[in-house]
């Protein structure tokens, strides 16, 4: 039966080949070059979405379908605090209190009654409400960043805290039922509060100030690549911050206390509660983070091309072939499954104009045959249960 099933594999293979060699061929060596740095730089962007949806997965064993509009979301918080020149020290102390409450409360409301880490917390929420204060175009990206990644966070807090959390002990497919159900709700929010209309943030325009080529020009007309190609400096800059980003996700996860309890509660939930792990507390802190690489691929790609619109939560259904070619709880394969999906939309795109065969078809029709043959993808884990 596995012979039969190379065999067929190998048959598809030579014939997509036969096929595709003569439209490949008919390209442009310097466009087809052009397409694999675009679309790597792409996948960069992908790899930080999948990046999210792998962290819930390995903590919870729930495929989060509300990561596209934590990306709106979180996007939209950035830009509030990007764009308002003078802000408000009232509405920045309501938001610093309900970031504090929601920090404060993760093993429940009990803890509002330790003074001192009551204590901690209003000192921190006081610290925060004169950041976000600050008035002035050059404190924006301070204000952005601190205000940001708060947001983001707390909004991760809020979404385990009051959806899933409640789940705790019923079937899994109900708590992957509750992310669609948080999307819509994320979705109609985000519509009540800053309408449907696409929002631009140039978040990128400070490096045009400072001297920096809008477009990265690569000349080739006297090579082999026939043509010269030009790169947008924020696509490029998307993709280093994308992968400074996954880098420093690694490094936690792999050298720091609360990242070694994540794995150990990733991989046993039962067993890392009885060794003394704070099971719910770390659960919290996996949406939190997760959250808030939402809300950083939601930032870079909005800087880098789309904007805040109600079309970027599509974005993110890109990004989930990317995460069943990598492996559902491999961070690793993330990263490699978000520039291999990348570079395939780039490159279908180029063979086939016109055809929308970039998103429609391609991603998937990689994903199958991956599937078929890895039915735990590339970098996946094969678990077997015994009963």
């Amino acid at each position: 039966m596995r012979a039969v099933k190379w065999l067929g594999i190998i048959a598809f293979a030579v014939i997509f080949l036969i096929w595709i060699a003569p439209i490949v061929g008919a390209q442009k060596p310097g466009r087809l070059v052009e397409s694999v740095v675009r679309g790597l730089l792409i996948g960069g962007i992908y790899s930080l979405i999948a990046l999210g949806i792998v962290i819930i997965n390995k903590a919870s064993g729930v495929f989060n379908f509300a990561h596209g509009y934590m990306m709106l979301l979180g996007g939209l918080i950035f830009h509030a605090f990007f764009s308002t020149q003078q802000p408000s020290p009232i509405a920045s102390a309501i938001f610093s209190a309900f970031v504090v409450l929601m920090a404060l409360t993760l093993t429940g409301w009990r803890a509002l009654r330790d003074l001192r880490r009551l204590g901690i917390g209003i000192a921190v929420g006081v610290v925060l409400t004169l950041v976000l204060s600050i008035p002035g175009q050059e404190w924006q990206i301070l204000r952005a960043l601190v205000g940001g990644t708060a947001g983001a966070m707390t909004m991760g807090f809020a979404v385990e805290r009051f959806t899933i959390r409640p789940l705790i002990g019923q079937p899994l497919f109900t708590s992957v039922l509750m992310t669609l159900a948080v999307g819509e709700l994320l979705h109609g929010v985000t519509q009540l509060v800053w309408g449907s209309v696409e929002i631009a943030l140039p978040v990128f325009d400070t490096l045009k100030r400072a001297g920096f080529p809008p477009r990265i020009t690569i000349e080739g007309k006297e090579t082999w690549m026939q043509v010269d190609f030009n790169l947008n400096l924020e696509l490029i800059v998307a993709f280093v911050l994308s992968v400074v980003a996954f880098l420093a996700f690694v490094l936690f996860f792999r050298y720091t206390n609360v990242g070694l309890a994540m794995r150990a509660t990733a991989e046993n939930q039962q067993l890392a509660q009885s060794v003394g792990l704070r099971v719910r507390v770390i659960l919290a802190v996996a949406w939190g983070i997760a959250s808030l690489l939402a809300a950083a691929a939601g930032v870079l790609q909005a800087g880098s091309s789309t904007g805040l619109s109600q079309n970027m939560p599509g974005i993110a259904f890109y990004a989930f072939p990317a995460v069943l070619l990598g492996g559902l709880d491999s961070v690793g394969g993330a990263f490699v499954g978000g520039l291999v999906i990348g570079l395939v939309q780039e490159l279908s795109k180029r063979l086939f104009p016109g055809l929308q065969v970039d998103t429609e078809l391609a991603p998937y029709l990689l994903l199958m045959i991956v599937l078929v043959i890895r039915p735990d993808g590339l970098f996946g884990q094969k678990r077997i249960e015994r009963i």
